[in-house]
């Protein structure tokens, strides 16, 4: 039999299967949960206390997919396949993963440390091979940043950045300069105006505008 506590979980998780977190309300999950509006506070102490227990959830799924990531005698390819996974589980889970890497107000999801742990295993394997730059804690803080930025954009503009395309020339441009596997694209100068605008939204110095949409947009079309 299920707790009140896992039922009120699951419940959470299925609404944000169909909306973004501020437009599912605590009646909604009590409802569904089939637990009085009393309930949740008792469990997380409020709103914001369950939203970060159902992004841990959502990290304990996300961690699940890496960890069935093959390993293969190519660590940097397997950078790729873990940059990949990630995509597909931002867009199979687009408001569970807004959750998870958007949060605000405390507490916040402690889960994304293990995230950036497995990262830091995948990059310590290419440094053991002599293919990495960085030090690896500052080439899986670049990795990481840019993937969740790529996924984001895709989740917000889809009709701009939808393309997996875009992901796969970002994913190159980033993973080929910390380990030294650049290679030529044609895709890279659409990847390079995504890239700048990613810093520029995920440091808040300069917020995607209408002006670099439309620099990113005639860059795909080159």
């Amino acid at each position: 039999m299920t707790t009140a506590r896992e039922r009120i979980l699951e419940a959470t998780t299925q609404l944000l299967a169909e909306s973004d977190a501020p437009a599912i309300s605590t009646r909604a999950i009590c409802e569904r949960a089939k637990v009085g509006g009393p309930e949740i506070y008792r469990q997380f102490g409020d709103k914001q206390g369950l939203l970060a227990a159902v992004a841990d959830v959502g990290f304990e799924r996300f961690l699940a997919n890496k960890r069935r990531n093959p390993l293969t005698a190519d660590p940097v390819a397997d950078l790729r396949t873990a940059w990949d996974s990630h995509v597909a589980f931002a867009l199979a889970n687009p408001h569970l993963y807004r959750l998870m890497f958007t949060p605000t107000g405390d507490p916040k999801p402690q889960a994304v440390k293990e995230a950036q742990g497995l990262l830091l295993e995948a990059l310590r394997r290419c440094g053991e091979a002599g293919r990495l730059r960085l030090a690896p804690e500052l080439a899986g803080q670049s990795i990481l940043a840019a993937n969740v930025g790529v996924c984001l954009m895709m989740l917000s503009y889809p009709e701009l950045f939808g393309s997996l395309d875009i992901s796969q020339a970002v994913r190159d441009a980033v993973i080929g300069k910390v380990t030294g596997d650049e290679q030529e694209d044609t895709r890279i100068s659409a990847a390079t105006v995504l890239a700048r605008a990613l810093a520029g939204t995920l440091t808040g110095t300069a917020p995607v505008d209408s002006t670099t949409i439309e620099q990113v947009a005639r860059a795909l079309d080159n």
